[in-house]
């Protein structure tokens, strides 16, 4: 059993808490706002991370601590606040924690439709992009067992975007083929809660794991699919536009060398259940 910090506690950071308390893991989770109803073996701690008084009395023996915060708002203000002054204060609270980061694909800058894995270059242009980068930095340069996961395009119940797009007859590009990776909520619970089970068990890991499933694919090709499941009209197709800043094809190889296995491999499992949910 190990005692175990969860920071950021929404849908992934709360369900994962679920998942690792029954395993038999000792788990707090830090939330600005915890839910005021909590009961059950998960402890919540409100405090404000940007804030070093509200951390104060935080306990800092936590042997693993997952940081899955997301910042208030698209603004560079608000990413330094988490990435910067956030992660500085909880470093400084927990100097011995080995820490598991979720981090984002934003962190690269190819834009031509290459592959990327953990081994190319992440050097984005956008500020917001280059804040966690700097961040994953500082976590990995603090301690060799800290880690960092790069999650692709999340989606699953609530997160159901790309569902609300193609009900509205969208404009899509289609040549060149813009490409799109994605990942579904419960492949990013099951990523982190394995990849704390390989730790725990003593495997020698790595410090970064690209998180995306089985199959990038082009955006026209993952609308068109999906207006004909809805039996909505398809989308139309439109020139080259200037959404080419984040067209790269994730590569999940080390991941999945190290033995994890997708519940949705591919962005048609995912969507099929969301679709037959909606009835």
């Amino acid at each position: 059993m190990a005692k175990i910090l969860i920071i950021g506690c929404g849908t992934i950071g709360s369900e994962l808490a679920g998942v690792l308390s029954a395993q038999g893991h000792d788990v707090t989770g830090l939330k600005r706002k915890p839910p005021q109803s909590a009961s059950g073996p998960i402890r919540y701690v409100a405090a404000d991370i940007s804030s070093p008084t509200e951390l104060a009395d935080l306990d800092s023996d936590f042997i693993e601590a997952f940081f899955i915060v997301s910042p208030d708002e698209r603004t560079e203000q608000s990413y330094r606040t988490v990435y910067e002054t956030g992660l500085n204060n909880l470093l400084a609270r927990l100097p011995n924690t080995h820490w598991i980061m979720v981090s984002s694909t934003s962190a690269y800058g190819q834009t031509l439709g290459e592959w990327v894995d953990e081994n190319s270059a992440a050097e984005p242009d956008k500020i917001t992009s280059r804040l966690i980068r700097q961040a994953e930095q500082r976590l990995t340069a603090l301690n060799p067992k800290n880690i960092v996961v790069r999650f692709s395009g999340i989606y699953g119940p609530g997160r159901e975007y790309l569902l609300r797009q193609a009900m509205q007859a969208p404009d899509i590009q289609q040549s060149p083929p813009y490409f799109t990776n994605r990942i579904h909520q419960q492949d990013c619970i099951g990523v982190l809660a394995f990849l704390l089970e390989q730790r725990l068990a003593g495997k020698a890991l790595s410090q970064c794991y690209l998180a995306s499933d089985d199959d990038p694919a082009p955006i026209w090709d993952v609308m068109t699919w999906l207006t004909e499941q809805l039996h909505y009209p398809l989308p139309t197709a439109r020139d080259s536009a200037n959404e080419a800043g984040m067209n790269k094809r994730c590569s999940n190889a080390r991941l999945k060398a190290l033995g994890y296995r997708f519940q949705y491999p591919s962005y048609k499992n995912g969507y099929l259940e969301l679709i037959g949910a909606k009835g």
